[in-house]
């Protein structure tokens, strides 16, 4: 009997496998080989399997995965910036999966101890100790909003919907109840909104509190804000700065929007979130300044802009 061919094999693997070869892959997905070969090797996008003739072989989850790259590219995001994006995505779909610091983790799982008993008693004790404990920035980034983003992107177990709901009604009164309590004692103050449908309130509400300092107090526009209505709310309200905050990557037209935004403005005006990394590249000749989406960062970046706008 014949030997099988190295033909005969791959096809034998994409049979029991069911993995597809890439010409299989353009064809259902109307990306050329030159272009998925170039994702591999430039970027990481994509890490087909290989026989042992080094034919490469795509899942069903790789061809997912490139409909995804082709999403994110036909919103604007530069194909540098997509494996980023696609990292924080698959961490969110395993929650919690993060190497953390064990005390971080703990702090974590008591937290989520918590929530699955709805006991507000208990998160409230939980959440008092971690604030003696830590710096409000590691409080909020490191151990209660990936707890939240755990719940939220969960869908695969009864309650967890409740769950989510639970824990994000009590971070929201606790966020706004500290915004509130500093308001009234800064000198600076700062408005922040968020693009419509680019975030969810707690999410701008922990923005606005990594923000602010003993010497800046921000305000909080309600969801929905229509940002053509902005430089009217800004020129009653007299801000020092406008701060825009966004997580989904930026239309195509946001830039030309924003600076058509600017110009209205007695103030500056700075983007905020994830929306912002992504942007930094398209406004750099601009006068409007990218805060970035880690809360350290934020706050340096807005007390040096601030500190030479209003010196100027």
């Amino acid at each position: 009997m014949n030997e099988p061919t190295s033909a005969s094999q791959d096809h034998d693997a994409l049979a029991h496998e069911e993995l597809f070869p890439i010409r299989e892959v353009a064809r259902l997905t109307g990306i050329n080989p030159v272009t998925l070969r170039a994702w591999e090797r430039r970027y990481g996008l994509i890490q087909p399997t290989r026989t042992e003739s080094g034919h490469r072989l795509y899942s069903q989850t790789d061809i997912e995965e490139v409909r995804n790259i082709l999403g994110w590219i036909e919103r604007g995001v530069a194909v540098s910036k997509v494996g980023r994006i696609l990292a924080k995505h698959h961490r969110l779909k395993e929650p919690l999966a993060e190497p953390v610091p064990d005390d971080w983790a703990q702090w974590q799982a008591q937290v989520r101890v918590a929530v699955s008993a709805f006991d507000e008693r208990r998160l409230e004790t939980v959440y008092g100790q971690v604030f003696a404990s830590y710096p409000q920035v590691v409080v909020f980034q490191d151990i209660l909003m990936p707890v939240w983003q755990a719940l939220r992107t969960a869908h695969d177990g009864f309650g967890r919907v409740s769950e989510w709901l639970f824990l994000d009604g009590f971070l929201r009164a606790r966020v706004a109840q500290r915004l509130q309590l500093a308001r009234d004692r800064q000198e600076i103050g700062v408005v922040i909104a968020a693009i419509p449908g680019q975030c969810r309130e707690l999410e701008l509400l922990v923005a606005a509190l990594m923000l602010g300092s003993s010497d800046i107090a921000v305000t909080v526009l309600a969801l929905g804000q229509p940002l053509e209505e902005l430089s009217l709310v800004c020129e009653r309200m007299a801000p020092h700065a406008l701060v825009l905050y966004s997580n989904h990557p930026p239309a195509a037209d946001l830039p030309k929007r924003m600076v058509r935004l600017a110009m209205g403005l007695d103030c500056a005006l700075l983007f905020a979130g994830e929306a912002s990394d992504l942007a930094q590249d398209t406004l750099i000749n601009s006068q409007i300044a990218c805060l970035g989406s880690e809360g350290r960062l934020m706050r340096r970046r807005l007390q040096q802009y601030l500190a030479g706008h209003l010196d100027s």
